[in-house]
């Protein structure tokens, strides 16, 4: 068990795979939760569940659009939706869904994506969304969650699915090899060394960020909520004279505004590490990509390394 109680992650479990579980269990428990999907793990792990509950479950097929104002159909008659695709799909083509009929509408909706930034990297760029996070915090009252682990999911998952607000699960792939207590809206803090900069480490980047860092003077935090963002926790770490490296699995820099707006009115300087803004034309595996992208240890500790240097000059 971890430290919310709920069974740690299996050391080869996906976070897909306890996504299903986890909406399994809530769907024979909570009459209220609607899932809604686009031929997006519609395979035996569901089939079950739609037997049992087939008047709360929807296959529409390749339509997300469509799928997301019938998803805002069903929050308007009480029930919670839970929307399940790949990201690129089920983010960037039904946006306009999403602003129109959730935010403004002020309806509480989960969307829940797999794929992450180039998790299906072979499959090219129709696949890839880097810039998933960066939109979806443009929407206000929009929540953006980004675990690390299995576990970490359902903790999040179970403690906001029902809060009422439009909010984006962001699966991947990629995750830490250790569970931690994280809470939603809060930061954990996972090192304190208030002589050096504050590293903040979001979801998969946490293993990492902690092996580029093993003999660093640095602070580092782990973000898997990235909106709403846990500035007090920022603010009591950084110091009169903050330095924050921010280490993203998505474009670089999304968090920065929040970062600065945390600290003022203090001036902070900050460096912002993820997936380059550039369009992806040469595919091969995520792995490869990190490489590419300086997102392995190795090259986040030159980041690192270099960052502090030049501050210190």
């Amino acid at each position: 068990m971890n430290g919310n109680g709920l069974l740690r992650s299996g050391p080869q479990e996906t976070m897909r795979e306890r996504m299903k579980l986890v909406l399994g269990e809530l769907a024979d428990s909570d009459e209220r939760l609607f899932l809604l999907f686009s031929d997006i793990s519609c395979d035996d792990s569901f089939e079950a569940l739609l037997r049992r509950h087939p008047e709360r479950m929807i296959n529409a097929g390749i339509m997300e659009q469509t799928v997301l104002s019938a998803a805002a159909g069903v929050a308007t008659e009480g029930f919670i939706p839970v929307v399940h695709s790949i990201a690129p799909f089920i983010v960037e083509r039904p946006f306009e869904q999403i602003k129109d009929d959730f935010v403004y509408q002020r309806l509480g909706l989960n969307v829940i994506s797999i794929g992450a930034s180039y998790d299906y990297a072979s499959d090219g760029y129709t696949h890839q969304a880097p810039g998933d996070v960066a939109i979806l915090k443009a929407l206000p009252g929009m929540e953006v969650v980004v675990p690390g682990t299995p576990a970490e999911f359902e903790a999040l998952f179970r403690a906001a699915y029902d809060d009422g607000a439009p909010s984006y699960y962001r699966l991947s792939s990629h995750r830490n090899r250790e569970d931690r207590s994280v809470e939603f809206g809060c930061l954990d803090l996972v090192r304190l060394d208030r002589s050096g900069p504050v590293v903040v480490a979001v979801g998969p980047m946490l293993d990492p960020v902690l092996e580029a860092t093993a003999d660093l003077a640095v602070t580092v935090l782990y973000c898997t909520t990235v909106a709403p963002f846990d500035c007090q926790t920022l603010r009591d770490l950084a110091g009169e004279e903050p330095r924050v490296i921010l280490v993203e699995p998505y474009y670089a820099g999304a968090l920065v505004p929040d970062i600065v707006a945390a600290l003022s009115p203090r001036p902070v300087r900050v460096e912002a590490i993820g997936v380059p803004h550039e369009v992806i034309t040469r595919y091969g595996t995520p792995e490869e990509h990190d490489r590419r992208f300086g997102l392995t240890a190795e090259g986040i500790r030159a980041r690192i390394e270099a960052a502090m240097v030049g501050w210190a000059a």
